[in-house]
């Protein structure tokens, strides 16, 4: 199954877009609208839900530009979108090595609190209902509730 599918969602009902952006961390602001306003076509966003996707897709999208493409505006990212009735799926993937998003400590530990990485993932994590990754590490999967 393409890790984009939902199996729960009627196919007819799901909306799917994509967008490829150079890595150039100032382009951010305008995926996070695109994706916005892409995902509120046809069915409303409330505001938890609207707050939950601007921060999810612009910690993913800045991550990958950062630490997945280095800042190497030759590499592209790609955020792939199925907005369904139920529920928004977005996958972030860059052209780096990948990480182990394991091994990432979560800032809320005590040896963690100067930490300057981790944070992103770590509101990712919070903000959505389900996150998962390929097995390379440079693609992240986010799932969130419509309502």
């Amino acid at each position: 199954m393409h890790p984009m599918s939902s199996p729960a969602e009627d196919p007819v009902e799901v909306e799917y877009f994509e967008l490829i952006l150079p890595s150039e961390i100032r382009r951010v602001g305008e995926v996070v609208e695109a994706v916005l306003q892409g995902c509120a076509a046809r069915n409303t966003l409330g505001s938890t839900t609207r707050f939950r996707l601007c921060t999810v897709v612009a910690e993913a999208v800045a991550n990958a530009i950062a630490y997945g493409n280095l800042h190497d505006p030759l590499r592209r990212v790609l955020v792939q979108v199925e907005s369904g009735p139920e529920c928004i799926r977005i996958g972030v993937s860059d052209e780096g090595d990948g990480f182990d998003p394991s091994a990432v400590p979560e800032p809320t530990h005590d040896d963690c609190h100067e930490a300057t990485r981790g944070r992103g993932l770590f509101m990712i994590r919070h903000l959505s209902a389900d996150v998962t990754f390929n097995a390379r590490g440079n693609t992240i999967w986010m799932t969130l509730p419509r309502h």
